[in-house]
């Protein structure tokens, strides 16, 4: 890499674009160049605020031969003609989740990316937080043998205390509510706790709110193996901490960010596991791939997975 890769935010639709933009000016390897939104208004102001041009026409963005790379926060269901758009253009992608908002969707974005020799990788950041990096360990290590219940909630007050824009209530741009949104960290936790194959989901869904998507929703699986995983999250609560709960037949695994305290309980009694240091953000990992030539594998099949199980737990609520 002899310059910086040159990097543009594709619309202010998702929250997280801001977030995004400034990771690309902060990254050493990385410059924002540009923001581009199809709601004029919308895309000029995050321009402003970070301090790059606005461009109106895509088409033209997309054809700069001095632009690398592309950070996506567009509306969900705008993800597949969007980032089709970009790969065939031959630009790299870091994408807020979900990838697309099927897993036809995703397979095709995936293909595309790799005819087009470019690197994909979707934003899951709770994977590389500390406590993510010593749960793995734990769950390697076998010390809670046989695994048969885990427990994520996340869960903000975003509806009750209105400060998620009115956008994320449209199912025609966002395709769901608080499970297809925020829950995408609890289920990919989840999948990482228990593995991706299910064989039942079952989907609690309210709108407490009223604005027409579930705010507040519980989701059940169950494995092959018959464990049982509780996915819980919600746009209506104000002190709800963060928490990861796995049960197995050796021993118990419970984590609250309330705290920020892991602790493992077995026959020898509990004990406190020391939280590891965060590994690389999703965006330090996309960049990393670009300069190495090497897919972020696991991330494209763990946010494959998450598409599938967010599709099927949005089926069994209206099932």
């Amino acid at each position: 890499m002899t310059h910086p890769l040159r990097i543009a935010v594709l619309s202010a639709w998702h929250v997280h674009a801001e977030e995004y933009g400034r990771a690309a000016i902060d990254h050493p390897d990385t410059e924002l160049v540009a923001v581009w939104d199809d709601d004029e208004g919308r895309g000029r102001a995050l321009a402003d605020r970070l301090g790059v041009p606005f461009e109106a026409d895509l088409g033209a963005l997309l054809a700069r031969e001095d632009l690398d790379g592309v950070t996506n926060t567009t509306a969900t269901t705008d993800h597949d003609e969007i980032l089709g758009r970009v790969l065939a253009a031959g630009k790299h992608v870091f994408t807020e989740k979900l990838l697309s908002p099927t897993v036809a969707g995703c397979d095709a974005l995936i293909s595309a990316a790799e005819a087009a020799g470019v690197q994909l990788t979707v934003s899951l950041p709770r994977l590389a937080h500390g406590y993510a990096l010593a749960l793995r360990e734990v769950l390697a290590s076998g010390r809670l043998g046989r695994l048969t219940y885990s427990r994520v909630r996340l869960a903000h007050n975003g509806s009750t205390a209105d400060w998620l824009p009115a956008r994320f209530y449209d199912p025609a741009e966002a395709i769901g509510g608080a499970f297809s949104d925020l829950a995408a960290h609890p289920v990919y936790l989840t999948q990482l706790i228990l593995g991706e194959e299910v064989a039942s989901v079952r989907a609690s869904y309210t709108d407490m709110t009223g604005r027409g998507v579930e705010d507040n929703a519980s989701v059940t699986i169950t494995t092959p193996d018959g464990a049982i995983g509780v996915i819980e999250t919600g746009f209506v609560t104000p002190r709800s901490p963060f928490s990861i709960e796995v049960q197995g037949t050796e021993g118990t695994l419970l984590f609250d960010d309330a705290e920020n305290r892991l602790r493992l309980g077995t026959a020898d009694g509990w004990e406190d596991l020391p939280l590891p240091a965060d590994g690389p953000a999703p965006f330090a990992q996309w960049v990393e791939a670009i300069r190495t030539g090497t897919p972020t594998a696991e991330n494209l099949a763990r946010a494959r997975a998450l598409t599938a199980l967010t599709v099927a737990a949005n089926s069994a609520a209206t099932a």
